[in-house]
């Protein structure tokens, strides 16, 4: 069959029975991604399903660390990602040699990284955390106790606030899209479309900034901060029929699908991860036909980063 006339989506489904795989979308990706996967959520929940089904193969449709992550909690499976280069520019502005300095620099602290990390990054951290519970793992850890959190910079500061922690230091990181997210831009928006909800996804590394906005009083609406989960259940429920939404892009997509007659507005329309955007059904089908390209986290860093993890978990 020449691969000009292969019918992309009827061969996954095909070569998924014969190789025993699953396919894991993050909310991100692009809509056909979505439509050909058998999961759909956020990059943690992602591996955790993947894990309790028998499937031999993961195929993660998200970015590097995401694939790590699974390769972390599914160590018998293989994990392939179908672009190499989707990576995160918010785990990258952090390496294990600089986070080794700063640790070395503070003896006593504690290490708290957001899963937006490399495995490298988790297996030298003390604890693991989501946006939406980064807070309740530095409430958990004694207040005496010093904290370096990394790598997100808007997300510390979200978290010092809440907190009133006076003793952490957070590492000067960021993702390529949050940064342009300002409360005066939020403002602006939620003057024009008077009537409409607001939602915020903690999840999403884009709008940490919004959260630290909130927890500052500079944004003037009432918000509801929710998980994936709960705007897709917010959406349903909801009487209202018109929403604003702080999230990466690409979540409005199911939002839509689920809920036809209602709007769905995005904060910002070029709050657009690059990355996410990099698979296409193609290379999904590529990566099934070579199984490519393999995520395999060695065995010590993994054990060491299923730690902090763990502990996560535990907590929240």
């Amino acid at each position: 069959m020449s691969v000009l006339n292969v019918d992309y989506a009827k061969e996954i489904q095909r070569l998924k029975k014969e190789k025993k795989a699953v396919i894991l979308a993050h909310n991100y990706q692009i809509s056909q991604i979505q439509d050909i996967a058998d999961f759909v959520g956020d990059s943690l929940k992602l591996s955790k399903m993947a894990a309790e089904t028998n499937a031999s193969i993961i195929v993660f449709c998200g970015v590097h660390f995401m694939a790590e992550t699974a390769s972390i909690i599914s160590p018998e499976k293989k994990v392939l990602i179908p672009d190499l280069d989707a990576g995160c520019s918010l785990a990258s502005s952090i390496n294990p040699e600089e986070l080794m300095e700063w640790k070395r620099q503070n003896p006593k602290a504690v290490v708290v990284s957001y899963v937006n990390t490399s495995a490298e990054i988790k297996a030298l951290s003390d604890y693991c955390c989501t946006s939406s519970n980064a807070a309740k793992i530095v409430q958990s850890i004694p207040k005496e106790q010093p904290i370096l959190f990394l790598p997100d910079m808007f997300l510390g500061a979200y978290v010092a606030e809440v907190t009133k922690r006076t003793n952490i230091k957070i590492w000067p990181g960021e993702c390529h899209v949050h940064a342009g997210i300002r409360a005066e831009d939020i403002n602006a928006m939620l003057k024009s479309y008077k009537n409409a909800e607001f939602l915020v996804h903690p999840e999403c590394s884009c709008t940490s900034s919004t959260l630290y906005h909130i927890s500052k009083g500079d944004i003037n609406r009432d918000t509801k901060i929710l998980s994936t989960e709960g705007m897709m259940k917010e959406a349903r429920i909801s009487h209202n029929s018109q929403f604003i939404v702080a999230t990466e892009t690409g979540m409005l997509y199911r939002m839509k699908v689920e809920n036809p007659e209602k709007e769905f507005i995005p904060i910002k329309n070029d709050a657009v991860c690059k990355y996410m955007k990099k698979i296409t059904v193609e290379k999904v089908y590529n990566s099934l036909v070579s199984e490519s390209y393999e995520v395999k986290v060695p065995k010590g860093i993994a054990e060491k980063a299923r730690v902090p993890i763990q502990r996560m978990l535990n907590i929240a």
